[in-house]
């Protein structure tokens, strides 16, 4: 199927890659790529006719110190076109206007006074001025202002500090705005953005997940044909996802190889299994390497090093059992194909690390250089999709929605909760710790919005200090170790925060934690904000 389709053009803002969510949020589909792609190429992305609108996403830099614009091609396709903040910017700049640097800087929230009635804000506001002006809070970040509109431009929306906030050419359907729709600090954003690419460009509201299932079944098999597929099932949203589409479109031409490192969370290994084998009746290797991981483990406390060790080993192990199905044992005719989960931020940040601008080169998140090692060809049917939209494809695909929706783990798993030396006895008292801290994180609600707690943080963990602190059992001292409780909340990728749990819901995690789990004496929780604490703790 042909989608209608936005071009976003990457100038190397960090939240290029929320412009494209919520544009897919508009059920639109649309393609991120660097600013420098040139005209021939852009017009070469127009010539199925299915190109709506282009999009100029903000940046780091100033027009006047880099060279980065739009293709000339951009403004002459005859599409509407909406430039935000550095992409206002270089619009002004190439079509007339005049760009300045500002004493001062603008960062954070603003209230933008709308005028001139144009398509992209009419009727769209927060509030009005006593006076009758439609006002829109936003959030700012910018060094740079236009102080001269282009001409065939008017005024679309101002501030005291930054009197030309927005502005809009609509006998060509160019408009512009300094602030961020794309975030959700700009409270209107998600309707701008939906109006410039639903009613403005008249894009076809055709992206929709339940429905994509089988247009990318029919990718599959096209790709595939009748040859075999060898998947590294994690236990994570997106190779769970990847391992159930194209189990669905291949059935047993798939063969999941499933490497348990001794390291995941309690009866993880044993979900896999039963939704994988049991449900899908997928085929299914289980590789237990626990007593491997934890003997190359042995001895070593930096934190890197341990995710290299984990890293390392896990392919070497994934290779072994590759080798013997790529081989063609165990009744296999033998593979060709190797499939990752690789999903579309991946793509754009293993790209956009060199160049500070998005390019679309595959992913080096997952498994690597796999595919070349080993001669396979690579398959990746989830590389064109966000990871909110992995969650709707994984429910439509009919996998449980707690699996779907759960908070992430990393792969190294429980080896970067334990602090210092990984030990079998450390990972399983902090197996049991952690399972309490997440049972309880559902079973309690938050009354102003009916969540659980889980579905409040995006999120919780329970990490293994490896000290031991005193307790007291009756008349008896014990000297037992120490975790503490870590749960996080994120908005946007703009902020990260510890998240304020209730204090009753604290009590009772400890309380079980320590009743329950004999060998933990003391429960803390992690109060450290980002920055400069990650979400990570090592």
């Amino acid at each position: 199927m042909q989608h209608d389709k936005i071009l976003i053009l990457d100038f190397g803002s960090q939240v290029t890659q929320l412009i494209a969510r919520r544009v897919r949020e508009a059920h639109v589909y649309c393609e991120v790529h660097p600013c420098d792609v040139g005209s021939d190429w852009v017009r070469q992305f127009a010539a199925d006719g299915k190109l709506k609108g282009i999009i100029l996403s903000g940046s780091h830099a100033s027009v006047y110190e880099v060279d980065d614009k739009a293709p000339d091609a951009v403004y002459e396709l005859g599409v509407p076109v909406l430039g935000i903040c550095y992409g206002m910017q270089t619009m002004a700049n190439q079509l007339g206007g005049k760009v300045e640097g500002s004493h001062t800087r603008e960062f954070g929230y603003a209230e933008v006074r709308a005028h001139g009635h144009t398509a992209l804000l009419k009727d769209i506001a927060d509030f009005s001025t006593p006076e009758g002006h439609g006002m829109l809070k936003v959030w700012m970040s910018h060094g740079d202002k236009v102080t001269e509109l282009p001409p065939g431009f008017k005024l679309m929306a101002s501030t005291p500090s930054c009197p030309i906030a927005g502005m809009a050419d609509e006998a060509r359907r160019f408009y512009a705005v300094q602030f961020h729709p794309e975030v959700t600090h700009t409270v209107q954003g998600a309707a701008m953005l939906q109006r410039f690419v639903r009613e403005i460009c008249a894009a076809q509201a055709d992206w929709i997940m339940g429905d994509y299932i089988e247009e990318a079944v029919e990718k599959i098999r096209a790709q595939v044909g009748d040859e075999e597929v060898i998947l590294g099932l994690s236990g994570g949203v997106d190779s769970s996802v990847a391992a159930a589409l194209i189990h669905r479109a291949i059935g047993d031409q798939l063969t999941c190889v499933f490497v348990d490192h001794g390291l995941l969370r309690l009866h993880e290994g044993d979900a896999v299994m039963e939704m994988f084998a049991g449900k899908l009746h997928a085929k299914v290797i289980r590789v237990d390497a626990s007593e491997l991981f934890l003997g190359k483990l042995a001895g070593v406390s930096e934190p890197e090093a341990k995710r290299k060790i984990i890293g390392g080993l896990f392919v070497d192990v994934f290779k072994a059992e590759t080798a013997k199905l790529k081989a063609g044992d165990g009744g296999h005719k033998g593979a060709t194909f190797l499939a990752q989960g690789t999903i579309y931020p991946d793509v754009i940040e293993s790209g956009g690390a060199k160049s500070k601008k998005a390019v679309t080169i595959k992913s080096h998140h997952n498994v690597g250089g796999l595919p070349e090692q080993l001669g396979l060809k690579l398959l990746e049917p989830l590389r064109d999709l966000f990871k909110d939209e992995v969650r709707e494809l994984g429910v439509a695909l009919g996998l449980p929605r707690d699996m779907v929706y759960r908070h992430p783990f990393p792969g190294p798993g429980l080896g970067v909760r334990i602090l210092g030396e990984v030990k079998k006895e450390y990972a399983d008292l902090l197996r049991r710790a952690d399972a309490i801290f997440i049972e309880e994180l559902h079973n309690f609600t938050d009354a102003a919005t009916g969540k659980t707690w889980y579905d409040l943080t995006s999120q919780a963990f329970t990490v293994f200090l490896p000290v031991k602190s005193v307790g007291v059992m009756g008349d008896g001292r014990t000297y037992d170790y120490v975790v503490a409780l870590r749960a996080v909340q994120t908005s946007d990728f703009m902020t990260a925060d510890w998240a304020e749990l209730p204090y009753a819901l604290l009590k009772k995690v400890s309380g079980r934690i320590i009743n329950e789990v004999r060998g933990i004496n003391r429960v803390t929780y992690d109060v450290s904000s980002k920055p400069p604490a990650t979400i990570e703790w090592e």
